[in-house]
Parts: structure tokens; sequence; C-alpha cells
């Protein structure tokens, strides 16, 4: 049982909301089963995003454009992409001074149900994931799959997805970010199985121990 929850967290849990990042375990069977927390889903026309201090979701910034996410799209808690990852995509794309982009790992999940918000916790496995890389910040998107989804359920590896899929998530994270007359920095050097997947979330969990190594202590003098 993750420290943080056992028994601070769990009393606290009880009173207050668990802060999804913090707060919220990835779940006994990781990496090949996740708990995730969903911050959008297709039909939202803004982007919110998970106000680090307080737990709570906040507009990021309302979509200029006809660009919406294909997938339900969140984070993995208790992940933190530092050094641990960025060193493997150092590894994996032979590029000097890249780094983590210091922030939670990003998910998105495949489903043919219609799930109309946010702001909830699902169980998925990952498939495979992008190395995306963004200036000189490596931001991986995992891809996964809704545990038991009647459709995608029965996928077991990115290379079970059709190629308008992949299509269709690599455009929305090319170009979610575009403005004009501003260049484009963000780039996806590969689509990878879940082997690298796993590796990934792996190294973000270790990030996250390493970054966060005090918070059981601080939660105690609450």
């Amino acid at each position: 049982m993750d420290k943080v929850m056992n028994p601070i967290g769990r009393l606290m849990g009880l009173r207050y909301k668990s802060h999804p990042w913090h707060g919220v375990e990835i779940g006994k069977e990781a990496p090949q089963k996740l708990t995730c927390f969903v911050e959008m889903v297709p039909t939202d026309t803004v982007k919110f995003e998970l106000d680090k201090k307080t737990g709570y979701l906040k507009i990021d910034r309302p979509q200029k454009y006809s660009n919406i996410i294909p997938a339900l799209y969140g984070f993995i808690p208790q992940t933190y992409c530092s050094e641990k990852v960025g060193e493997y995509c150092r590894e994996k794309t032979g590029r000097e001074g890249v780094h983590g982009d210091r922030d939670p790992l990003d998910v998105c999940i495949l489903t043919e149900k219609v799930i109309s918000h946010g702001d909830i916790l699902v169980d998925a496995r990952p498939i495979g994931g992008f190395r995306f890389i963004d200036g000189n910040e490596a931001d991986d998107k995992i891809v996964a799959v809704l545990d038991n989804d009647a459709v995608y359920g029965r996928y077991n590896d990115i290379s079970d997805c059709s190629s308008e899929v992949i299509d269709r998530l690599q455009h929305y994270f090319l170009t979610y970010k575009d403005l004009p007359g501003k260049p484009i920095q963000a780039e996806i050097t590969h689509t990878y199985g879940k082997e690298e997947a796993y590796e990934v979330i792996r190294r973000s969990v270790e990030d996250y121990k390493t970054k966060f190594e005090n918070l059981y202590e601080i939660l105690s003098e609450v």
C-alpha cells in the first residue's frame, strides 16, 4: 500500500477530497494496469487542466480552433517527468539537453463509450505511447485502453490500433498548441509499444518518488 495513503492520507480522504495527483494510488498492477485521472473528454470545447496546488480542474484556455481531443485525456497519479524520463528520451533519440517537462505523465485512453465529463478516475491498460518533445522537454503521451472496454478492451499493443486512430491522436498533440504566427516546436519522434510505455511509466514513478520523497513526512505533520 502507498505509504502516503496510510494512515494519514486515508483519514484525510474521509473528510476532504483526495488530491488527484498525490492522493490517488497508481494501482497495485502498475504499469500493466493503472488508475488514471481524466481531465478532458472529446466533447470539451475548452482545455481543462489540473491546478496542482488545489487539486481542482481549471480552464487552461478555450480552444481557438475546431481541434478536440479524440480520446479521454489526463494523467497518471503519483508520476512526475523529470531526470529519469528525460534520460530515457535522450537514450532513445540521441538528443542532448532533453529533460522531463516537470509534470505528471500524460495519458490518453481509448474507449467506445461516451463519457460526458472529466474529473473522474478510470482503470486503463497502457498499450504504447508517443515520444513527444516540446522544445527540449520530454512530454511523453501514454496511449491506453479503458479496461474491459467492449471495443478497445481487446487491444494488447499499439500495433492493434488502426492508422486512422494513431493519426488522429498525433494530429491533436501536434496542433492543439497552435497559435497564428508562432512556429511549432513540438514533434513526435517515435510511436512505441507497451514495453517502452511500461518503462516510461516506471521511470516517471521513480522521478515522482525523488521529487516528493518528503511528502509523507509533510502530511504526517498536518
